[in-house]
């Protein structure tokens, strides 16, 4: 195969906030992207999903559209996937105060773009049992590591407690894990600082949540299933130093997880997103720096992640914040990279087009 390499705009400069975005190939051999989009967050009320689509080989982009918008409220944090039987799910969130930690988990499902089948809400219900149990159990194995963060455990096993906070302000940002009819999809609290799985095993008929995955602010998890059926998630740090990417691992399928320790890769607290590509080797785009967002690498692992080798730079030539990535192997074989792209002279989503080093 030639190695390529191209990178794009999707759409012009701008001055709205344009963030988050998901890349999938729908329907096959046309690309589509969400992104959200609006006058900023925690804030506005103007902020919806936006999409565009192009042709896998040649053409443009078209102009931007509405995928969901809800009157009066803003909706962010888009993931794009294509589930088993081949059906288009947008998953994204609403914010009731405007504040992360009032979030709704929403989607929209169809096998046309445009013509949704069914959308509403995912219902989560976090075990009312379990949740406050796994709390108790696993953040005293955080705080041992980082006494710095006793502070926030009387507020943290109140929120365990509380029924309302334990089913709302979950978030996605990285794709869900699909074999066959199950689907994992990750999500993240603002208010928790950690994540969580929810499981459908029916097509979103129905769906259930596995324990938290704690660790010292271990949130938007991407996940990646090893040889030996180990489920790695790789998360962002938005926790104390060392400025390391967390990493967890389950061995039920997704059920429960262990807690997140430093991995070796720099992590400023920013999004990643892992891609294990069909000749095996996994594939992460993440910030390589210990602060800012002005630097985005392609690293590549020949074992299952024990080592990262073949790092290469997105886009080194621009001047500008470049952060959370979305990957995503075409039916080509050619690799795909949108990223939120925030420059002096405004905000876009970058599209990058390469060939597996």
């Amino acid at each position: 195969m030639t190695k390529t390499y191209s990178s794009e705009l999707i759409f012009p400069l701008g001055k709205l906030h344009s963030h988050s975005s998901s890349i999938v190939e729908f329907p096959r051999g046309q690309l589509l992207v969400c992104w959200y989009m609006g006058s900023g967050e925690r804030k506005a009320d103007d902020v919806r999903i936006m999409g565009a689509t192009k042709p896998l080989k040649g053409g443009v982009w078209s102009k931007p559209f509405v995928l969901a918008d809800t009157p009066g409220f803003p909706d962010t944090n888009c993931v794009l996937t294509v589930n088993g039987d081949g059906r288009l799910w947008l998953f994204y969130g609403t914010q009731l105060d405007n504040n992360w930690e009032s979030t709704l988990l929403k989607y929209k499902v169809g096998r046309k773009l445009g013509q949704w089948d069914d959308m509403g809400v995912v219902p989560l219900k976090p075990g009312d049992e379990e949740f406050p149990a796994e709390v108790r159990a696993k953040f005293p194995q955080v705080l041992a590591a980082y006494p710095e963060l006793e502070k926030h455990r009387a507020e943290l096993l109140a929120m365990a407690d509380n029924k309302l906070k334990r089913r709302m302000g979950w978030m996605g940002r990285c794709k869900p894990l699909i074999e066959g009819k199950r689907m994992l999809l990750p999500l993240y609290s603002d208010g928790y600082n950690f994540s969580l799985i929810a499981i459908t095993d029916d097509g979103g008929a129905t769906w259930t949540c596995s324990k938290p995955l704690i660790g010292p602010g271990a949130v938007q998890p991407s996940l990646v299933r090893r040889k030996d059926g180990v489920i790695v998630a790789f998360c962002r740090n938005n926790g104390p130093a060392p400025q390391r990417m967390l990493v967890s691992e389950s061995s039920d399928n997704g059920l429960s997880w262990t807690v997140a320790t430093h991995h070796q890769l720099l992590n400023p607290g920013s999004s990643v997103d892992v891609l294990k590509l069909r000749d095996g080797r996994w594939l992460i785009c993440y910030n390589d720096t210990e602060s800012g967002r002005h630097q985005l690498a392609l690293s590549y692992s020949e074992d299952e992640g024990k080592s990262w080798t073949k790092t290469m730079h997105l886009d080194e030539a621009d001047i500008a914040s470049k952060s959370y990535p979305s990957l995503m192997q075409a039916s080509d074989g050619s690799v795909h990279v949108t990223y939120s792209f925030s420059s002096p002279n405004g905000e876009t989503i970058r599209h990058v087009r390469l060939s597996p080093l």
